[in-house]
């Protein structure tokens, strides 16, 4: 079982769906009831009261869902209040059970864009990475994160290294593109204990939102079940490109989760 505290619009959605389909129980709370992903021109709906959340958050805990759960999953947090409730479930589920895996996916922003309220990316770098065993940014959040421009490999690992301080994590680094990326291809990498290992895919001609919740569910999922870091990340970019190309054939704006249906002739 995975605690997940994510946004509540349709793409964030996405990685709960995909634990779900991986059969994985979830127990999901939300942070914020959004009509959909922040970076589209128009928003409905709002960030959720940081006293609502900290309530549900207690309901997990009065449930016992952290002593059943094998991962943990901190996504996008809506307001500096609602991040600093979670940091401090996040402890608490931690020191309740040792075995829990946290992975934090930061969800800052991308393409040189900061996207959270003021206050949230401290809440990141100071309470959530510290206490994780694994966090997923894209390449511009991890260059933030860390303060180190990525070119190649090496400033990948020295951001990584940056990431974890004196402390470990291992680092999926999404959407990368370094010097020696194969022209046309995009790369996810796996940074564990200095080690990388490099996943790359055709780069499509599309960018539908949520593609990074989607991962780290799948990620989460996968090793939950008991797969391996490498072997759970790769499952999942294999899974990622899969969708980007089934939601490019269908021409869509949103992921094409679920394949449609084959027509009788």
């Amino acid at each position: 079982m995975i605690p997940t505290l994510n946004h509540d619009s349709r793409s964030k959605k996405s990685g709960y769906y995909a634990m779900q389909a991986e059969g994985v129980n979830v127990a999901a709370v939300p942070t914020t009831l959004l009509s959909n992903h922040p970076r589209y021109p128009s928003l409905r709906g709002r960030v959720l009261e940081t006293e609502l959340v900290a309530d549900l958050l207690k309901g997990v805990e009065e449930r016992d869902l952290v002593d059943e759960a094998a991962v943990l999953v901190t996504g996008y947090l809506g307001s500096p209040g609602n991040a600093a409730v979670v940091a401090d479930f996040v402890e608490r589920a931690l020191n309740r059970n040792s075995k829990l895996v946290y992975l934090c996916d930061p969800v800052i922003g991308d393409d040189g864009r900061v996207y959270v309220a003021d206050g949230i990316l401290d809440v990141v770098r100071h309470r959530l990475l510290p206490a994780a065993n694994l966090t997923t940014p894209n390449q511009f959040e991890l260059e933030l994160l860390s303060g180190i421009t990525i070119a190649d490999a090496q400033d990948l690992r020295a951001a990584c290294a940056a990431l974890a301080g004196t402390g470990r994590i291992d680092v999926v680094a999404t959407g990368c593109t370094l010097a020696d990326t194969p022209d046309g291809q995009v790369e996810t990498i796996l940074c564990a204990d200095g080690q990388l290992s490099r996943f790359a895919t055709p780069r499509l001609p599309i960018r539908p939102y949520g593609t990074g919740d989607l991962l780290s569910g799948l990620i989460a999922a996968h090793l939950a079940k008991g797969k391996a870091m490498e072997a759970a990340v790769r499952l999942a970019v294999e899974t990622i490109f899969a969708v980007l190309v089934r939601t490019q054939e269908a021409g869509s704006a949103e992921m094409r989760l679920v394949p449609l249906p084959t027509r009788k002739p």
